[in-house]
């Protein structure tokens, strides 16, 4: 019989703190904190600063009085009642790191605390500012709408992003872990010590500590090689930016609905992006140099962009100059790099082009022997050129772009910075091919005009280890962008991607395969069965020698690891008989075992899949989902219930959402996302979201995160001009009740990109397929 316990736990940011007590409840003004809670006996009591002292009170509770808090905002005051246990450390400073978690879970903290006293001193050791509280706790709440919460000493997280079973947990769960740790304990600099002076510049704290994750992961982790999946972090944002419905990174924000909205892919990712791009530029070391003296500078206070772009012109300044006004760094004056740092006072005008203004340049290159014309313009996803919309929507957009790029004839890095619309550069010696954005370090998007294309192409043919393993993704992600903005070709992109069968470089790999995928689910989804089909003979055609190497097991590197997990599930998705097999045999013996069989956990996904397609298998997953007390399992198992082919099953699932006890409310909107990647769930899900308005606004905040989320997860994949409509309509219907959101234009706009894709690339993509299977 399972017995009801309570917790209550604060989350304020970023307007509810005055829920809670009556403050100014804006950024800006920071205050010292005393709080004191009552509470049962059976229960603990936290909050962000050491408890000092226990009162009895008349009626058996207990008052917990807590030390008054550090300078700070009213978003970070936090406090906890629960019946948790504990796992504690000390840092190398002192400072006492503890995991909570309820009782059935504690177990599963101890990754967690090795990971935060890692982390911790590293960011001590990098920021050169000691944590200036005496503890730290880190908290996995059992339901909990948002990842986590940088809640100054106290931080909330999802117990899936803080708890880690190694039975269970995979290796990107793992990442996760690790990913969500490193950016909350950033947060703890980034944010708490220096605020931003209002939320439309949330990004200095977001994009600071999603910035900081690649930093400390790299320095403390370097096994998880971080950097490879750092890059998936501006592919985000660029799939967003390069909407007409996107934002500024800076954008005014007035109302609380407006304010949950700045919390997107353009403050966390995009701006994480621009810092790594600016990081590039300046050097690692002028970087570090100017981001201490911007936390010293503005510690317990708040801080604006031009605060910032000061801060790191100042650490400029530190450096040698040569006589024609550069800042050179010695740490990039290697035997193969040509490197130069821009004028101390270009920085904040360099940096405002991209803070101040949506969207994500696209730089054209043409090459004329030794000379290279260069132009840049606004890169547009669904908009073509020879759309009369096109040139308006170019208008006033103009970049400074810190450049790179590399040729075959040498190793070196070359550096320009295109500040104008058009330039011309003499290039040093011949070559055959060169390629823009080094390392793909720069948010930016490259076109090689000419034969650009077919002589990287054929370099990857002839030797793809010519180009850097990071060039290579680089070249995938641009190549198929440019296909959606109608300035490449699909039979390009695609020939592109036929080196990859001898692709060693996973991240690269896994890359490549991810579009294929995405072309198969695309057709699948719209029934295009003659498509779907070939493409699945030429995916088991070039891709089979690769998925028949892969062990059922959970051996290998984090990237053999994720590889395959990725390939597996794609072998099943496809229905290719040696996977299903396998997967299944797996299951059953699991079942038989009353699920105490450890399954290699980088395939319990998979495994779990394939089982939930049979009745007895669905009923027995959704009998182990109540009773699994990890998190990590359970977010397999439910998404293995969402792949069912049967509505009625699909339809339970969303009851059972609804009802917020089986499945936990924060895990109804990952739910409706999955179920509408379902092609049996697609309608299913937009129609409860439609029948259910009213009743969603009452559960969730009109502009959270997971409001975004339902309503993208839902309509974002549809393809057909009737579903926009649909969709439109609805949207035109709610009038105040939210038809001002952000998220309904980039809705709109992406069903339109992807009605627009179909018409331009369908044929292409089927007379390519019956050449190449």
């Amino acid at each position: 019989m399972s017995i009801l316990r309570v917790i209550a736990v604060t989350d304020f940011e970023p307007t509810q703190a005055r829920m809670a007590f009556p403050c100014f409840d804006e950024p800006l003004f920071k205050a010292n904190f005393s709080i004191k809670i009552r509470r049962e006996s059976k229960h603990i009591a936290l909050s962000n600063m050491p408890k000092v002292k226990t009162i009895e009170l008349e009626g058996g509770l207990l008052e917990d009085h807590f030390e008054a808090t550090v300078k700070m905002s009213t978003y970070l005051v936090a406090y906890i009642v629960c019946d948790f246990n504990s796992v504690s450390g000390t840092t190398s400073s002192g400072v006492k790191v503890s995991i909570y978690a309820s009782p059935d879970k504690w177990n599963q903290t101890h990754y967690a605390l090795d990971v935060s006293l890692k982390l911790f001193d590293f960011y001590e050791n990098y920021f050169d500012i000691n944590y200036p509280l005496p503890k730290l706790d880190l908290v996995a709440i059992p339901d909990f709408e948002t990842g986590a919460m940088e809640n100054w000493g106290l931080i909330t997280y999802r117990e899936t992003s803080l708890l880690f079973d190694p039975k269970t947990s995979s290796a990107s769960d793992k990442l996760w872990v690790t990913k969500v740790i490193a950016h909350e304990l950033a947060h703890q600099w980034f944010g708490n010590l220096v605020t931003m002076e209002w939320w439309n510049d949330i990004w200095l704290n977001e994009g600071f500590a999603t910035y900081m994750e690649l930093i400390s992961i790299n320095a403390t982790y370097p096994e998880l090689q971080f950097d490879d999946s750092f890059l998936n972090v501006c592919f985000e944002a660029i799939a967003k930016d390069s909407l007409n419905s996107s934002r500024p990174i800076s954008n005014p924000a007035e109302t609380p609905t407006q304010i949950q909205e700045m919390f997107d892919a353009v403050s966390y990712n995009k701006g994480a992006c621009i810092l790594n791009m600016l990081k590039d530029f300046l050097s690692e070391k002028k970087f570090q140099e100017g981001i201490i003296h911007y936390l010293r500078k503005f510690s317990y206070r708040n801080a604006k962009n031009d605060d910032l772009w000061g801060s790191l012109s100042n650490s400029c300044l530190e450096g040698d100059f040569t006589s024609d006004g550069f800042c050179y760094s010695n740490s990039k004056m290697t035997s193969n790099t040509v490197s130069f740092l821009g004028k101390n006072t270009e920085i904040k005008e360099m940096m405002t082009t991209w803070t101040l203004q949506k969207g994500i340049p696209l730089v054209v290159v043409k090459q004329e022997g030794r000379s290279l014309r260069l132009h840049q313009e606004r890169f547009l996803k669904g908009v073509f050129r020879e759309d009369p919309e096109w040139r308006a929507l170019q208008e006033r957009y103009l970049w400074h772009i810190p450049l790179t790029y590399s040729m075959n004839s040498s190793n070196a890095i070359h550096r320009h910075i295109l500040k104008s619309k058009t330039d011309t550069l003499e290039l040093p010696e011949k070559t055959n091919w060169l390629k823009f954005n080094v390392d793909s370090n720069g948010y930016y998007i490259v076109h090689y005009e000419g034969h650009g294309w077919d002589h990287l192409i054929s370099q990857l043919n002839q030797n793809h280890t010519f180009l850097r393993p990071k060039d290579r993704i680089g070249l995938i992600h641009d190549v198929f962008q440019l296909v959606s903005a109608g300035i490449l070709t699909l039979d390009k992109a695609l020939e592109l991607t036929r080196y990859l069968p001898r692709e060693t470089n996973y991240p690269a790999l896994l890359k490549g395969l991810g579009h294929l995928e995405l072309f198969y689910h695309m057709m699948y989804r719209r029934n295009i069965s003659d498509v779907t089909e070939n493409l699945k003979h030429y995916l088991l055609r070039y891709f089979k020698p690769m998925i028949d190497k892969q062990s059922w097991s959970d051996q290998g590197s984090i990237w053999d690891k994720l590889l395959r997990s990725a390939l597996l599930k794609l072998a099943c998705d496809l229905n290719h008989p040696p996977c299903i097999q396998k997967a299944a045999e797996l299951f059953s013996q699991w079942k038989e075992s009353s699920g105490k069989l450890n399954i290699p956990t980088d395939v319990l996904k998979i495994v779990y899949s394939v089982g939930a397609q049979t009745t007895g298998g669905w009923n027995y997953l959704l009998e182990q989902y109540g009773q699994s007390v990890s998190g990590a399992e359970k977010n397999k198992i439910l998404y293995a219930l969402s792949t069912s082919k049967h509505q009625e099953k699909l339809a339970k699932l969303i009851k059972l959402g609804m009802e917020g006890k089986v499945i936990k409310t924060q895990d109804f909107a990952a739910l409706l996302h999955a179920i509408a990647r379902n092609p049996m769930g697609q309608h299913l899900a937009w129609n409860f979201v439609r029948e259910n308005w009213t009743y969603l606004l009452k559960k969730f905040d009109l502009g959270s995160f997971v409001m975004r989320m339902i309503i993208s997860g839902t309509t974002s994949h549809f393809s057909s001009k009737d579903e926009l409509q649909e969709v439109k309509l609805f949207f035109e219907s709610l009038k105040a009740q939210g038809s001002h959101l952000d998220i309904f234009q980039i809705v709109l706009e992406t069903i339109t990109n992807n009605i627009k894709w179909l018409e331009k690339n369908l044929n292409t993509l089927r007379s390519w397929l019956l050449v190449n299977i």
